[in-house]
């Protein structure tokens, strides 16, 4: 049986959408990846769209959403957020992770390359843990 994930931080615009799509890669059938944000921009950063493409994934197909739009695939397996502290509101999970992620938007290329790797690696261990 498939494994449903929620990836959540702020604006549903970086972090989030990068672990929503590593998911993906990652877990391939096994899984139903989704993200939102707890105040969604509206608008998936074009620096991680620009990141995700040098691993060759189209993360420009991809919608910023809030967590009202992503509550009726509730409950979720695990809910992950990430850095958006007081503001993430409960969401029906068995499980709650939360990875101090610092948000990438404003870095220069090269460290938010580590950034995107660092949620690459944690995603990886995540799903590797659902097995």
């Amino acid at each position: 049986m498939k494994k449903k994930l929620l990836f959540v931080c702020i604006e549903n615009s970086t972090r989030s959408q990068m672990s929503q799509a590593f998911a993906k890669i990652t877990g391939g059938d096994k899984v139903d990846a989704f993200s939102a944000g707890s105040k969604p921009s509206g608008t998936v950063n074009p620096k991680a769209i620009a990141a995700m493409k040098e691993l060759g994934y189209d993360l420009s197909i991809h919608d910023s959403k809030s967590l009202d739009e992503v509550k009726a695939y509730a409950p979720f397996d695990v809910v992950v957020t990430m850095g958006c502290g007081d503001a993430c509101p409960w969401m029906p999970a068995k499980q709650f992770i939360d990875w101090q992620i610092p948000d990438p938007k404003n870095m220069e290329p090269e460290q938010f390359n580590e950034v995107r790797d660092f949620i690459k690696n944690k995603v990886k261990q995540l799903i590797e843990s659902l097995q």
